[in-house]
């Protein structure tokens, strides 16, 4: 292939689109599938059975589809599955899955990801989020549609970040952030709605109005977690442009297994 660089690596049995172009020094291994439109960087590592879909940008010394940090694991044969039109920035990590879980790490569609992120065994990430440098994601972590994560932060292992949430910079996620919220620090606390956010991907007023009374439900009027569902679940009558984001946040509370942050 004309577009892979002659000091690349390419395995027999890799299947690359005639499109992909990949750099200097690259190593790709045997199982490994690209899809059209994606370029490999310098220095590039992609092994196991990773399959990327169509028009991702991997930047130098990223390394994909290694074999997880799982002390359990034993060589079976799992996957790392990654979208489209992902940015993968320098000396990112992106591990395989687990047995233990469903075999699988994925990574959706139009994601952010900057310098030195790790993905652990068995995540999932889903679209159009943004992962600031470092931010680093343990086993078994789902961090869902257009979350935003800062620089520098953990997040414990089966940890749920709803959709709409920003986590500021340096943050120690250990519990289930909820969809649209803001949080910060160590330890974590919750500083308000992701407000701003919500503008910029065009929330309309009314919807808005309903998305406060939840944050206020759950944060500012002193009920149990299960009084503000309760609550919660009544808001579409008062509130209508707001009932799917009262259903996402229902569906999401009902998930949790770790807690959420309060």
């Amino acid at each position: 292939m004309s577009n892979v660089h002659p000091t690349a690596l390419v395995a027999d049995g890799a299947s690359l689109h005639p499109s992909v172009t990949v750099g200097p020094y690259a190593v790709i291994g045997p199982q490994a599938v690209i899809g059209p439109g994606c370029s490999v960087g310098a220095h590039c590592v992609i092994e196991g059975r990773t399959t990327l879909g169509a028009d991702n940008r991997i930047f130098p010394f990223a390394c994909l589809g290694a074999a997880p940090q799982d002390k359990k694991y034993a060589g079976e044969p799992t996957q790392l599955v990654i979208g489209q039109r992902n940015t993968i920035r320098e000396f990112c990590t992106f591990n395989r899955g687990t047995v233990q879980d469903r075999g699988l790490t994925s990574i959706g569609d139009d994601n952010w990801i900057m310098a030195y992120v790790h993905i652990a065994h068995d995540c999932v990430v889903g679209n159009q989020t943004i992962l600031a440098n470092n931010v680093t994601l343990a086993g078994h972590v789902q961090v869902a549609d257009l979350a935003i994560i800062g620089g520098l932060t953990g997040v414990h292992q089966f940890v749920k970040i709803g959709a709409h949430a920003m986590a500021g910079f340096a943050s120690r996620i250990a519990q289930d952030v909820p969809p649209f919220m803001m949080v910060d620090g160590n330890p974590l606390a919750v500083r308000g709605l992701n407000l701003e956010g919500l503008r910029r991907r065009g929330f309309p007023a009314a919807r808005m109005a309903g998305i406060k009374q939840m944050y206020r439900l759950l944060y500012r009027q002193g009920l149990t977690l299960e009084a503000a569902c309760q609550a919660m679940a009544e808001l579409p009558a008062t509130h209508p442009q707001a009932a799917a984001d009262v259903a996402l946040m229902l569906s999401f509370l009902a998930a949790c297994t770790r807690g959420i942050v309060r």
